[in-house]
């Protein structure tokens, strides 16, 4: 069992992992070996997580979740098999944990009376010392009033 919090855990049965050749530098080696790992996983089908924690796993996979909910994900950056499918896994699962922090729930709230007065104070004194900087005389389109 692989545990994602503290009550979320998914079976190793649910990734589906597939080893590709790598793209990039690595001389002779990259055209043999399959050291790059393409890690699939059923978010949709999941028991594991909940409604709410698949939408916001939805949003923040992106482009690497298909239509169907199976998020895909690939690890090269390494050179070995073993560490490349550590790195995906490792990815997906705190994927899963960013998605199954609950957003704070925002209470609208209105100004106080107290701070509107202080706002339409601060642009009033803004608004003198502007006048103050206008030269005396002058033709300008501002009437001083």
């Amino acid at each position: 069992m692989i545990k994602i919090t503290d009550t979320i855990f998914l079976s190793p049965d649910e990734l589906e992992e597939r080893f590709i050749r790598a793209p990039g530098a690595g001389g002779q080696n990259v055209n043999k070996v399959s050291s790059a790992v393409q890690l699939k996983f059923d978010a949709k089908h999941c028991r594991a997580l909940s409604n709410a924690v698949f939408l916001r796993l939805k949003k923040l996979a992106g482009r690497r979740m298909t239509l169907d909910g199976v998020i895909i994900l690939t690890a090269s950056t390494h050179r070995t098999q073993e560490r490349n499918r550590k790195d995906a896994q490792d990815r997906l699962v705190a994927l899963i944990q960013e998605a199954a922090i609950a957003p704070k729930y925002r209470r609208p709230t209105k100004p106080k009376y107290a701070a509107k007065l202080k706002r339409l104070d601060s642009k009033k004194h803004k608004g003198g010392l502007k006048k103050s900087r206008a030269k005396i005389g002058c033709n300008s389109h501002y009437n001083g009033d």
